[in-house]
């Protein structure tokens, strides 16, 4: 069994490059002992504020403190409850301080929160912050971008990777806003040694790549791969605020072929009886019951003004109808208030899977990079250790002497950081963009 300190954690967040203020925020929450991890586990979630000045910073971190705290609370009600009942109070919480001050009105931010518990990994999920998980060389995205493309995939039961031209960054759900909201509450996702859980903003998801994230934060130390990777988005240009927390169990990983099955979008790939069965599924029933009750109850009207034959029989099943659906709509309604059964089981969703095994082409990319970036700062005559950053590449040429492109791309990742902290000790005097504070809740 998977104990309280079976657990990694890191975390780092940056401006960017464009940015003069960080509205994003996190929070790190783990378990101090058995006993707490038993009633609570660990929590950690990101926050991705919006709105103009302060007012993003202002919403982010509500949300950053607000929902460990209010989880925590009610966290004997259940991991679903309680992490429900956070996001929806540190909603209120949100749009209240919006619409207590004009300033602040139609402030919002996502929140994205793991919790690790011993029966599994549970998401709480609001926005387009991600969440992934690195198994057995495979990145997996275990939450739902609420923005425009990937609901417009939804509805279209496609791929949103299939729909060029829209944007990605236009987010239709978020903290704060409206003064109720839909979580997505997804769990327990089964724990296995050397499971890598990363949580991101879009300020890294958005330049750097999913493969890329995958390889760097599997083959590094959690610290080191938050580090690269928030310097990753800076070299890709840094357009938005980046946090990234990694959260990974320690121990080595069994080697097992069975894997959960993708889901890219819902019906994706299945036969046509199995998506009619789903369309089916999905209509609202009681709705569409009242709706031809009421189309029927005026056809037999029509048909008594006009003393026409079979408005009786009309009138029956326009009664049946209008009855059925006013009782579904009762059952759904005490359904939507009911608390979940946290032992029901539930469908756990993998909403992409993208392959990061580190083989040689990746390696090879890696080392263009590396050798770009080594000619720009000798341009620059910028200072760096040049024997740590010698001793790496040569610890790397072994490994690829030997074949072992993990530990080679491990190493040229060092050798890599230590001139992107170079740059990073150079942009911070000639740029005017910097943090205003670090922004670390929790």
């Amino acid at each position: 069994m998977i104990d309280y300190d079976d657990f990694e954690f890191a975390s780092a967040t940056d401006v960017g490059i464009r940015r003069s203020h960080n509205q994003d925020a996190f929070a790190l929450l783990p378990a101090s002992d058995r006993a707490q991890f038993l009633h609570r586990g660990h929590l950690v979630l990101v926050a991705d504020g919006m709105g103009a000045h302060a007012v993003g910073e202002l919403a982010s971190k509500l949300a950053a403190d607000g929902i460990p705290h209010i989880y925590s609370k009610h966290a004997q009600d259940g991991p679903n409850a309680a992490i429900r009942r956070a996001f929806v109070e540190a909603n209120q919480n949100i749009h209240s301080r919006g619409q207590a001050t004009p300033e602040f009105h139609g402030m919002g931010t996502t929140g994205t929160a793991l919790v690790l518990r011993p029966e599994g990994a549970w998401v709480g999920h609001v926005g387009d912050s991600r969440l992934y998980r690195v198994r057995a060389g495979l990145l997996e995205q275990l939450s739902f971008d609420h923005s425009l493309l990937w609901e417009l995939a939804k509805r279209q039961r496609r791929n949103p990777d299939e729909l060029p031209g829209v944007p990605s960054n236009v987010i239709v759900r978020s903290l704060g806003p409206e003064a109720t909201v839909a979580v997505d509450v997804e769990g327990p996702h089964p724990l296995e040694p050397g499971d890598t859980f990363i949580l991101c903003s879009d300020g890294l998801s958005g330049p750097v790549n999913d493969r890329e994230i995958g390889a760097v934060a599997s083959a590094l130390t959690p610290d080191e791969a938050c580090r690269f990777l928030i310097h990753l988005a800076n070299l890709q240009g840094g357009p938005d605020n980046i946090t990234v927390i990694i959260a990974r169990v320690r121990g080595n990983p069994a080697a097992s072929t069975d894997r959960p099955a993708a889901i890219p979008s819902p019906w994706a790939g299945q036969p046509f009886v199995a998506r009619t069965t789903e369309w089916l599924k999905s209509l609202p029933w009681a709705f569409v019951a009242l709706v031809l009750g009421i189309i029927l109850a005026g056809a037999a009207i029509v048909l008594s003004a006009t003393e026409r034959p079979g408005e009786m029989a009309a009138f029956i099943v326009a009664g049946l109808l209008l009855v059925s659906g006013l009782a579904g709509l009762i059952l759904q309604s005490i359904r939507d208030r009911r608390a979940p059964n946290p032992n029901t089981k539930r469908r756990l969703h993998i909403y992409r899977q993208i392959p990061c095994t580190i083989d040689k082409p990746l390696v090879d990319r890696l080392d263009s990079a590396l050798q770009t970036l080594r000619t720009r700062v000798a341009e620059k005559t910028w200072q760096f250790d040049q024997t740590r950053f010698a001793d790496h590449l040569a610890r790397a040429k072994t490994a690829a002497d030997n074949a072992d492109w993990p530990e080679c791309f491990r190493e040229k990742c060092r050798a890599m950081m230590i001139l992107m902290d170079a740059v990073e000790r150079h942009r911070d005097k000639e740029e005017s963009f910097r943090p205003l504070w670090d922004k670390a809740t929790g």
